[in-house]
């Protein structure tokens, strides 16, 4: 199955990430000041939360509006219950 552009912007922001998150290592490595490292790795969280933001509002658009136009009910309580799961996990 052929990436949609959604999927390949996002690849390219993951990609992205990666090269931060190695640009970061090599700071650590290099001894770099404390506060730069803190500052680049809160940038990589920012960039990683984008890409959440991303795929949620991917998966809404499509899994979970495709359960709803379904009317399979099951299936709708099985994407809200995903939903719900992944909430509660990112609050821990």
């Amino acid at each position: 199955m052929p990436a949609t552009a959604s999927a390949k912007t996002t690849v390219n922001r993951l990609n992205r990430i990666a090269g931060q998150v190695q640009g970061v290592a090599r700071m650590v490595e290099q001894d770099r000041y404390c506060i730069d490292v803190l500052n680049q790795m809160q940038a990589v969280k920012s960039a990683l939360a984008k890409a959440e933001s991303e795929i949620l509002k991917r998966h809404a658009a499509c899994c979970v509006s495709e359960a709803i136009a379904s009317g399979d009910r099951e299936e709708q309580e099985q994407k809200f219950a995903e939903l719900v799961d992944l909430l509660e996990r990112t609050r821990k």
